[in-house]
């Protein structure tokens, strides 16, 4: 099949070069001529395991194409992906949907033969209905254009698998829709052939879907962190709190792991559009524990900074402290919203001087905050360091020698803000351990 995929960033980048891996032929679309100049030239603008490999692969099969060239994608194809960015407008929670309705105002009306726009960016419950008036207003005269949707559900680090080996696909269909499922599940096919899920549904349940996904996991993640506060209060463990929970087949151990809280460019804007939304539909208390899920998810920022404090001895004034992780999560260079980035900032205001090292997301860090440090490797983060914190959860750090270690920091004192590290093997190495719901790790050997 032939189809486009209009915005290229991380969602629509990710889609295109997946559609093409299936073996469609794929044209991405952008109004940014510099992003489809790198696009074109096999070059991703951002990092995702295997991503650029499977990008190159196709545009050397030539499956894959991208332009700036609206009239050139809607006569290339009759099924038109959305996946343009939905960001939280400036000082409000609900979306900016602007990009989303000037893809559909610009693309309808040059479509000249029966097509289906289908969305897959996050937008509040209603739009695609909106759209789809929309879209049937602006088509040119015995045209017929549909509105479907069909969320994303990728994970930052595992787009790629996501894209390929989805755990369900779900359709919103409009109520008279004659092409959208025919389409889609030919599009899918090789994906449904191997016994993927497929849900069929209106188009709010379709836009509904996502926004709950991420609201009840940034749920689970702020309960734990609830109980971690709690736990530091009579000294228990939530790690060892959290394996007992994990055990009830109701519970499971998923995300239940306490730490520095969620962050990037989905959870935390989705979660106050949803708010947002229910509150313009007349349902906002049914949503209003959301309000505490994103506040305590934002004290854990604070509480790192005072756990930090407590670290080094009561103040932070010209304290030394490697900061290692800026992404948000690990295998990922997003820094959006990132709660490492965030500490680190934090840090610095009060008094310390931080070293900021991330394999991945230090060009991305320099340019949100430029006044930080930044080192060139974890040992060069933590040389004379009289702490270091370790903020997002990498396999490098993870597996660090405190042995190694000991000899370049000031101080032996590590604060894991992911609850990642093996606090035993640490205090053996004679650190003394700090972690968010924990108790202290004293030194077992000196």
């Amino acid at each position: 099949m032939r189809c486009t995929v209009f915005g290229t960033g991380y969602l629509g980048a990710t889609h295109a070069a997946g559609m093409a891996e299936l073996g469609h032929e794929v044209v991405g679309v952008d109004i940014d001529p510099d992003k489809i100049a790198k696009l074109s030239g096999g070059e991703v603008p951002f990092y995702e395991p295997a991503l650029r490999e499977m990008l190159q692969r196709n545009i050397s099969a030539g499956r894959l194409r991208f332009t700036t060239d609206y009239a050139e994608a809607a006569e290339s194809a009759d099924v038109h992906f959305l996946g343009v960015g939905t960001p939280q407008k400036k000082g409000e929670y609900a979306a900016d949907l602007r990009h989303v309705y000037n893809v559909v105002d610009t693309l309808v009306p040059l479509l000249r033969r029966p097509a289906v726009v289908v969305g897959k960016s996050t937008v509040p419950v209603g739009t695609a209905a909106d759209l789809g008036e929309r879209a049937a207003a602006l088509a040119p005269a015995g045209i017929r254009v549909e509105v479907a949707w069909n969320p994303e559900f990728l994970r930052e680090g595992l787009a790629v698998q996501d894209t390929l080996h989805p755990d369900r696909i779900v359709l919103g269909v409009q109520r008279d829709s004659q092409l959208a499922e025919a389409a889609l599940r030919e599009l899918y096919a090789p994906i449904l052939a191997n016994g993927v899920p497929f849900l069929l549904t209106d188009l709010q349940t379709a836009e509904l879907v996502k926004v709950s996904a991420n609201a009840f996991l940034a749920t689970k993640i702020s309960f734990i962190n609830a109980i971690s506060e709690v736990c530091e209060a009579v000294d228990a463990d939530v790690t060892l709190l959290a394996d007992a929970l994990g055990y009830d087949a109701r519970i499971g151990r998923r995300f239940l792991n306490a730490g520095l809280g969620f962050g990037g460019g989905c959870l935390p804007k989705d979660i106050r559009a949803f708010m947002a939304r229910a509150g313009e539909l007349g349902a906002n208390h049914a949503l209003t524990f959301l309000r505490e899920v994103d506040s305590i998810n934002m004290r854990r920022r604070s509480r790192m900074v005072e756990l930090t404090t407590g670290a080094c001895g009561g103040s932070l004034l010209g304290a030394n402290i490697a900061v290692l992780g800026a992404a948000f999560k690990p295998e990922s260079d997003d820094v959006r919203d990132s709660p490492a980035l965030n500490v680190a900032g934090l840090l610095q205001l009060n008094g310390a001087t931080v070293n900021v090292y991330d394999p991945k997301a230090m060009e991305n860090s320099r340019s949100v905050f430029p006044t930080l440090n930044y080192s060139t490797s974890a040992i060069e983060a933590c040389d004379r360091a009289d702490a270091a914190l370790v903020l997002t959860e990498w396999a490098e750090f993870v597996d660090l020698d405190p042995e190694t270690l000991a000899g370049t920091v000031r101080a032996k004192v590590v604060v894991d803000g992911r609850n990642c590290l093996d606090a035993s093997r640490w205090r053996q190495a004679g650190w003394r351990v700090y972690a968010l719901g924990r108790p202290i790790g004293e030194p077992t050997a000196a």
